[in-house]
């Protein structure tokens, strides 16, 4: 398993980001450069996905894995603790994580991800996972990240090209998306056309929550956000206009939310 670090790392204030369920530990990159300086910032790329390695199972792409691969990352950072951002499918890992007896996580920041996931954002991602095409050229790669990528909302062309590098592999032939086609078959046989329920996990939350969401997610519910505010750890909750599924943390004022919430 690769991972990225920035910062001191002696820093006892350890920051671990984890990504969505395509992406790779590159896209915390500004948000690292931002932070740096007060803490230690990990970024993991799960496995199957940036430079960690492929399963040989491709069934093996599933939520116990990823946390018990999670709690091996940690035990090697040498930190008693550590604070958790998890975006999407990295939410759900740390949201497990941190329903552990015992549990490492000191404070949780779920961005746009919570208990009930959305039978419909579940079908939408669906339709794109793993069914990626070989890209004869860079800019017929970053025209479909624009386009499978839209609720991130507004990006300037530098962001964009950013978000679209994070995501290429070359090939022979021309680019492909970075991560192993094969994470599609467990999520496919997990989108059964219901929404899925994991509230007994985050009752369970005793450390601090931020629920960082975008204002028009079809993932997360405004519902959903409530009930978390008020329920279990009764997340604080911020809400950024004109995203959607999900904020990437490229702008100054979703890292604002990030860094001081970490301030408390």
């Amino acid at each position: 398993m690769a991972y990225r670090e920035w910062g001191d790392p002696g820093n006892g204030h350890v920051l671990v980001c984890a990504h969505g369920l395509t992406r790779n530990g590159r896209d915390f990159e500004y948000l690292a450069s931002c932070l740096a300086r007060d803490y230690r910032v990990v970024a993991p790329d799960i496995v199957g996905r940036g430079e960690s390695d492929w399963l040989h199972e491709p069934g093996g792409y599933q939520l116990p894995l990823y946390v018990q691969d999670m709690l091996v990352l940690i035990a090697r950072l040498n930190t008693a603790d550590v604070s958790w951002l998890g975006t999407s499918m990295g939410g759900l890992i740390g949201m497990l994580l941190a329903a552990l007896p015992g549990t490492p996580i000191r404070k949780l920041i779920l961005n746009d991800v919570g208990p009930v996931l959305s039978a419909g954002a579940l079908a939408r991602i669906g339709e794109y996972v793993g069914k990626a095409p070989l890209f004869a050229s860079r800019e017929a790669a970053e025209a479909y990240i624009r386009a499978v990528s839209a609720p991130f909302g507004p990006h300037d062309d530098a962001q964009w090209a950013f978000l679209t590098d994070v995501m290429l592999r070359a090939d022979a032939n021309g680019w492909r998306l970075n991560y192993d086609p094969g994470i599609a078959v467990p999520f496919q046989s997990a989108v059964t056309g219901e929404d899925m329920n994991l509230w007994p996990y985050y009752q369970r939350i005793a450390c601090p929550v931020l629920l960082t969401r975008g204002a028009q997610s079809d993932l997360l519910s405004v519902e959903t956000a409530c009930a978390m505010s008020e329920q279990g750890p009764q997340a604080n909750w911020v809400d950024f206009e004109g995203v959607g599924h999900a904020p990437t943390f490229l702008h100054a004022g979703q890292v604002a939310a990030v860094d001081d919430f970490l301030r408390i």
